[in-house]
């Protein structure tokens, strides 16, 4: 298998962009403030995370994966704290990024060398 299959590469796809995205906007929060503070630093460790969860999971890395759903389980756990909406949202989300990166496809491509790709 030399290229991902579609659920590896939407599910990717969207930890990148929110990864991304949300590092960006961070970071720009993080400018207006006179210093740099802690929560401001985790908060940027774990937009980073997503980043690198999306870009492995390409490559085909197996950890990627199991850091991709502790990554959303984590964002279940700190939606229990917010809106209900929010939680109901992410735990959705848990559970169908859950269903396409354990699709018999997507397993073969996790169980496959990611150097053999290269």
């Amino acid at each position: 298998m030399k290229r991902p299959p579609v659920a590896v590469v939407v599910v990717s796809v969207i930890y990148l962009i929110t990864g991304i995205a949300t590092l960006i906007f961070h970071s720009f929060e993080a400018s207006r403030t006179p210093r740099l503070e802690s929560d401001v630093i985790w908060i940027l460790l774990v937009c980073l995370l997503a980043v690198v969860a999306g870009a492995f999971m390409l490559r085909g890395n197996d950890w990627a994966r199991w850091l991709a759903l502790a990554w959303m389980a984590f964002h279940v756990v700190l939606s229990a704290f917010h809106a209900l909406q929010e939680l109901a949202v992410h735990s959705l989300m848990l559970v169908l990024f859950a269903y396409l990166l354990f699709r018999p496809e997507s397993r073969a491509w996790f169980r496959r060398s990611p150097t053999a790709a290269a």
